[in-house]
Protein backbone atom coordinates (compact mmCIF):
# COMPACT_ATOMS: atom_id res chain seq x y z
CA UNK A 1 0.00 0.00 0.00
CA UNK A 2 2.59 2.51 0.85
CA UNK A 3 4.80 1.67 -2.01
CA UNK A 4 1.95 2.61 -4.27
CA UNK A 5 1.30 5.71 -2.57
CA UNK A 6 5.06 6.37 -2.73
CA UNK A 7 4.84 5.84 -6.33
CA UNK A 8 2.18 8.56 -6.80
CA UNK A 9 3.43 11.00 -4.78
CA UNK A 10 7.09 11.02 -6.14
CA UNK A 11 5.50 11.49 -10.01
CA UNK A 12 3.06 13.96 -8.28
CA UNK A 13 5.61 16.02 -6.96
CA UNK A 14 8.77 15.41 -9.47
CA UNK A 15 6.30 16.36 -12.49
CA UNK A 16 4.00 18.87 -10.67
CA UNK A 17 7.04 20.85 -9.46
CA UNK A 18 7.99 20.72 -13.05
CA UNK A 19 4.93 22.03 -14.49
CA UNK A 20 4.83 24.71 -11.87
CA UNK A 21 8.32 25.98 -12.37
CA UNK A 22 6.93 26.33 -16.33
CA UNK A 23 8.41 23.74 -17.76
CA UNK A 24 6.12 22.22 -20.80
CA UNK A 25 4.94 18.46 -20.19
CA UNK A 26 3.87 18.13 -23.90
CA UNK A 27 7.95 17.64 -25.18
CA UNK A 28 8.64 15.35 -22.19
CA UNK A 29 5.03 13.29 -22.72
CA UNK A 30 6.10 13.13 -26.42
CA UNK A 31 9.19 11.56 -25.80
CA UNK A 32 8.55 9.27 -23.00
CA UNK A 33 7.43 6.15 -24.74
CA UNK A 34 10.25 5.39 -26.71
CA UNK A 35 12.85 6.40 -24.12
CA UNK A 36 11.03 3.89 -21.83
CA UNK A 37 11.82 1.77 -24.68
CA UNK A 38 14.90 1.72 -24.52
CA UNK A 39 15.94 1.94 -21.38
CA UNK A 40 13.17 -0.43 -20.05
CA UNK A 41 14.01 -2.96 -22.88
CA UNK A 42 18.03 -2.51 -22.33
CA UNK A 43 16.85 -3.14 -18.26
CA UNK A 44 15.40 -6.08 -19.24
CA UNK A 45 17.57 -7.68 -21.50
CA UNK A 46 20.07 -7.42 -18.94
CA UNK A 47 18.52 -8.93 -16.28
CA UNK A 48 17.93 -11.99 -18.67
CA UNK A 49 21.25 -12.07 -19.77
CA UNK A 50 22.90 -11.73 -16.26
CA UNK A 51 20.41 -14.37 -14.52
CA UNK A 52 18.92 -17.93 -14.02
CA UNK A 53 15.58 -18.52 -15.19
CA UNK A 54 15.14 -19.65 -11.41
CA UNK A 55 16.88 -16.29 -10.32
CA UNK A 56 14.31 -14.71 -12.59
CA UNK A 57 11.40 -16.16 -10.96
CA UNK A 58 13.06 -15.07 -7.33
CA UNK A 59 12.94 -11.75 -8.63
CA UNK A 60 9.22 -11.68 -9.50
CA UNK A 61 8.28 -12.91 -6.37
CA UNK A 62 10.70 -10.53 -4.73
CA UNK A 63 8.93 -7.40 -6.52
CA UNK A 64 5.23 -8.70 -5.76
CA UNK A 65 6.36 -8.78 -2.00
CA UNK A 66 7.64 -5.38 -2.02
CA UNK A 67 3.84 -4.37 -2.72
CA UNK A 68 2.37 -6.87 -0.54
CA UNK A 69 4.32 -6.91 2.28
CA UNK A 70 5.89 -8.68 5.36
CA UNK A 71 4.98 -12.61 4.59
CA UNK A 72 4.49 -13.34 8.84
CA UNK A 73 2.53 -11.05 10.49
CA UNK A 74 3.58 -10.40 14.30
CA UNK A 75 0.99 -13.56 15.04
CA UNK A 76 2.93 -15.76 13.49
CA UNK A 77 6.15 -15.27 14.78
CA UNK A 78 4.78 -15.51 18.23
CA UNK A 79 3.00 -19.48 16.67
CA UNK A 80 6.45 -20.21 15.13
CA UNK A 81 7.66 -19.94 18.98
CA UNK A 82 4.46 -21.79 20.70
CA UNK A 83 4.42 -24.59 18.18
CA UNK A 84 8.09 -25.65 17.99
CA UNK A 85 7.83 -24.94 22.24
CA UNK A 86 5.30 -27.61 21.88
CA UNK A 87 6.72 -29.86 19.96
CA UNK A 88 10.31 -29.63 21.45
CA UNK A 89 8.39 -30.55 25.06
CA UNK A 90 7.09 -33.80 23.20
CA UNK A 91 10.42 -34.41 22.62
CA UNK A 92 11.67 -34.28 26.25
CA UNK A 93 8.57 -35.30 27.86
CA UNK A 94 7.47 -38.60 25.93
CA UNK A 95 10.62 -39.47 23.38
CA UNK A 96 11.62 -39.10 19.99
CA UNK A 97 8.66 -42.18 19.23
CA UNK A 98 5.86 -39.61 20.24
CA UNK A 99 7.14 -36.82 17.98
CA UNK A 100 7.80 -39.10 15.18
CA UNK A 101 4.22 -38.43 13.60
CA UNK A 102 4.12 -35.10 14.01
CA UNK A 103 7.27 -34.03 12.16
CA UNK A 104 7.53 -36.52 9.39
CA UNK A 105 3.59 -35.88 9.22
CA UNK A 106 2.96 -32.23 9.64
CA UNK A 107 -0.13 -31.87 7.44
CA UNK A 108 -1.78 -34.90 9.80
CA UNK A 109 -0.73 -33.60 12.86
CA UNK A 110 -2.82 -32.28 15.89
CA UNK A 111 -0.46 -29.96 16.78
CA UNK A 112 0.61 -28.08 13.62
CA UNK A 113 -3.04 -27.87 13.11
CA UNK A 114 -3.56 -25.57 16.12
CA UNK A 115 -1.92 -23.07 13.93
CA UNK A 116 -3.30 -23.83 10.21
CA UNK A 117 -1.18 -20.61 8.67
CA UNK A 118 2.52 -22.43 9.92
CA UNK A 119 0.60 -25.48 8.87
CA UNK A 120 0.27 -24.77 5.13
CA UNK A 121 4.15 -22.92 4.97
CA UNK A 122 6.17 -25.76 3.70
CA UNK A 123 9.66 -23.34 4.40
CA UNK A 124 8.57 -22.81 8.12
CA UNK A 125 6.95 -26.56 8.69
CA UNK A 126 10.55 -27.41 6.75
CA UNK A 127 12.55 -25.64 9.03
CA UNK A 128 11.14 -27.09 12.16
CA UNK A 129 10.83 -30.67 10.50
CA UNK A 130 13.93 -31.30 9.03
CA UNK A 131 16.39 -30.92 12.57
CA UNK A 132 13.37 -32.81 14.35
CA UNK A 133 13.20 -35.73 12.00
CA UNK A 134 17.18 -35.71 12.53
CA UNK A 135 16.37 -36.13 16.16
CA UNK A 136 13.84 -38.53 15.55
CA UNK A 137 15.68 -41.05 13.34
CA UNK A 138 18.61 -40.97 16.09
CA UNK A 139 16.88 -41.26 18.69
CA UNK A 140 17.90 -37.70 20.31
CA UNK A 141 21.60 -39.02 20.10
CA UNK A 142 22.92 -35.96 18.31
CA UNK A 143 25.03 -33.69 19.92
CA UNK A 144 23.21 -30.37 19.83
CA UNK A 145 26.06 -28.42 18.22
CA UNK A 146 26.00 -30.54 15.13
CA UNK A 147 21.71 -29.82 14.88
CA UNK A 148 22.55 -26.30 14.96
CA UNK A 149 24.84 -26.20 12.03
CA UNK A 150 22.44 -28.19 10.44
CA UNK A 151 19.86 -25.20 11.02
CA UNK A 152 22.25 -22.61 10.40
CA UNK A 153 22.79 -23.71 6.83
CA UNK A 154 19.09 -24.53 6.69
CA UNK A 155 18.70 -20.82 7.48
CA UNK A 156 21.81 -19.23 5.34
CA UNK A 157 19.97 -20.85 2.23
CA UNK A 158 16.62 -19.53 2.62
CA UNK A 159 18.06 -16.15 3.40
CA UNK A 160 20.20 -16.69 0.17
CA UNK A 161 16.99 -17.34 -1.97
CA UNK A 162 15.06 -14.10 -0.21
CA UNK A 163 18.08 -11.56 -0.17
CA UNK A 164 18.94 -12.67 -4.29
CA UNK A 165 15.84 -10.82 -5.52
CA UNK A 166 16.99 -7.55 -3.52
CA UNK A 167 20.24 -8.03 -4.41
CA UNK A 168 19.35 -8.21 -8.57
CA UNK A 169 16.60 -4.94 -7.72
CA UNK A 170 19.94 -2.67 -6.09
CA UNK A 171 21.95 -4.33 -9.32
CA UNK A 172 19.36 -3.08 -11.79
CA UNK A 173 19.43 0.21 -10.04
CA UNK A 174 22.68 1.09 -10.47
CA UNK A 175 22.54 0.17 -14.37
CA UNK A 176 19.26 2.35 -14.81
CA UNK A 177 21.09 6.35 -15.07
CA UNK A 178 24.08 4.30 -17.19
CA UNK A 179 21.16 3.36 -19.26
CA UNK A 180 19.54 6.71 -19.15
CA UNK A 181 22.77 8.08 -21.18
CA UNK A 182 22.96 5.49 -23.59
CA UNK A 183 19.27 6.87 -24.54
CA UNK A 184 20.37 10.36 -24.40
CA UNK A 185 23.50 9.63 -26.13
CA UNK A 186 21.31 8.38 -29.65
CA UNK A 187 19.12 11.18 -29.03
CA UNK A 188 22.03 13.13 -29.26
CA UNK A 189 23.01 11.09 -32.26
CA UNK A 190 20.07 11.56 -33.91
CA UNK A 191 20.26 15.35 -33.38
CA UNK A 192 23.29 15.74 -35.00
CA UNK A 193 22.09 13.85 -38.37
CA UNK A 194 19.89 16.98 -38.99
CA UNK A 195 22.47 19.33 -37.58
CA UNK A 196 21.24 22.05 -40.36
CA UNK A 197 17.39 21.79 -39.35
CA UNK A 198 16.74 25.27 -37.69
CA UNK A 199 17.33 26.32 -33.95
CA UNK A 200 13.87 24.92 -32.49
CA UNK A 201 13.66 21.79 -34.24
CA UNK A 202 16.86 20.88 -32.21
CA UNK A 203 15.99 22.76 -29.01
CA UNK A 204 13.25 20.12 -29.58
CA UNK A 205 15.39 17.00 -30.39
CA UNK A 206 17.39 17.46 -27.35
CA UNK A 207 15.38 18.55 -25.03
CA UNK A 208 13.92 14.74 -26.15
CA UNK A 209 17.21 13.18 -25.97
CA UNK A 210 17.79 14.20 -22.51
CA UNK A 211 14.74 12.93 -21.25
CA UNK A 212 16.21 9.62 -21.53
CA UNK A 213 19.06 10.83 -19.12
CA UNK A 214 15.90 11.95 -16.37
CA UNK A 215 14.32 8.65 -17.04
CA UNK A 216 17.19 6.80 -16.19
CA UNK A 217 17.99 9.10 -12.92
CA UNK A 218 14.32 8.85 -11.45
CA UNK A 219 13.46 5.48 -12.39
CA UNK A 220 17.20 4.27 -10.56
CA UNK A 221 16.85 7.01 -7.37
CA UNK A 222 12.73 7.30 -6.99
CA UNK A 223 11.36 3.83 -8.09
CA UNK A 224 13.98 0.93 -8.19
CA UNK A 225 16.02 1.54 -5.76
CA UNK A 226 13.75 2.31 -2.64
CA UNK A 227 12.03 -0.83 -3.86
CA UNK A 228 15.43 -3.03 -3.49
CA UNK A 229 15.69 -1.28 0.24
CA UNK A 230 12.28 -1.94 1.01
CA UNK A 231 12.25 -5.35 -0.01
CA UNK A 232 15.23 -5.95 2.42
CA UNK A 233 13.39 -4.58 5.08
CA UNK A 234 10.96 -7.55 4.73
CA UNK A 235 13.35 -9.97 4.54
CA UNK A 236 14.78 -9.08 7.58
CA UNK A 237 11.34 -9.06 9.41
CA UNK A 238 10.26 -12.36 7.78
CA UNK A 239 13.83 -14.10 8.70
CA UNK A 240 13.27 -13.33 12.22
CA UNK A 241 10.68 -16.68 12.20
CA UNK A 242 13.61 -18.90 11.13
CA UNK A 243 16.05 -17.54 14.57
CA UNK A 244 13.06 -17.65 16.54
CA UNK A 245 12.70 -21.24 15.91
CA UNK A 246 16.20 -22.17 15.51
CA UNK A 247 16.71 -20.66 19.52
CA UNK A 248 13.72 -22.92 20.52
CA UNK A 249 15.18 -26.13 19.51
CA UNK A 250 18.78 -25.44 20.76
CA UNK A 251 17.95 -23.68 23.95
CA UNK A 252 15.43 -26.79 24.30
CA UNK A 253 18.04 -29.38 23.33
CA UNK A 254 20.56 -27.63 25.80
CA UNK A 255 18.27 -28.48 28.78
CA UNK A 256 16.90 -24.94 29.61
CA UNK A 257 13.61 -24.67 31.12
CA UNK A 258 10.96 -23.34 29.31
CA UNK A 259 10.99 -19.50 30.77
CA UNK A 260 14.14 -19.32 28.96
CA UNK A 261 13.76 -20.87 26.17
CA UNK A 262 10.76 -18.44 25.57
CA UNK A 263 12.86 -16.06 26.28
CA UNK A 264 15.82 -17.22 24.00
CA UNK A 265 13.29 -16.74 21.38
CA UNK A 266 11.43 -13.23 21.86
CA UNK A 267 14.71 -11.35 22.65
CA UNK A 268 15.43 -11.96 18.96
CA UNK A 269 12.28 -10.52 17.62
CA UNK A 270 12.74 -6.15 16.70
CA UNK A 271 11.27 -4.27 19.54
CA UNK A 272 8.36 -3.32 17.89
CA UNK A 273 7.16 -6.71 17.35
CA UNK A 274 8.26 -8.46 20.44
CA UNK A 275 6.01 -9.51 22.47
CA UNK A 276 5.95 -9.50 26.40
CA UNK A 277 7.34 -13.05 27.85
CA UNK A 278 4.57 -12.89 30.37
CA UNK A 279 1.90 -13.10 27.60
CA UNK A 280 4.22 -16.23 25.88
CA UNK A 281 4.20 -17.64 29.08
CA UNK A 282 0.66 -17.74 29.34
CA UNK A 283 -0.02 -19.00 25.85
CA UNK A 284 1.64 -21.77 26.81
CA UNK A 285 0.00 -22.23 29.99
CA UNK A 286 -3.23 -22.20 27.91
CA UNK A 287 -4.68 -19.17 29.17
Amino acid sequence: MFVAIGIVVLLVMVFGGFILAGGAMGPVLEALPLEFMIIGGAAVGATLIGNSMHAIKLLGAGVQRTFKGQKYTDEDHIDAIALTSKLMKLLRSEGAVALESHVTEPAASTIFSEYPRLQADPIVTGMICDPLTLMVVSSGTLDTHAVEEVIDSAIKTQLHDMEEPAHMIQSLADALPALGIVAAVLGIIKTMGAINEPPEVLGHMIGSALVGTFLGVLLAYGIVAPLGGRLKQINTHDSQIFHSIKQVIIASLHGYPQPLVLEAARSGLPAAHRPKLTDLLDMMRGR
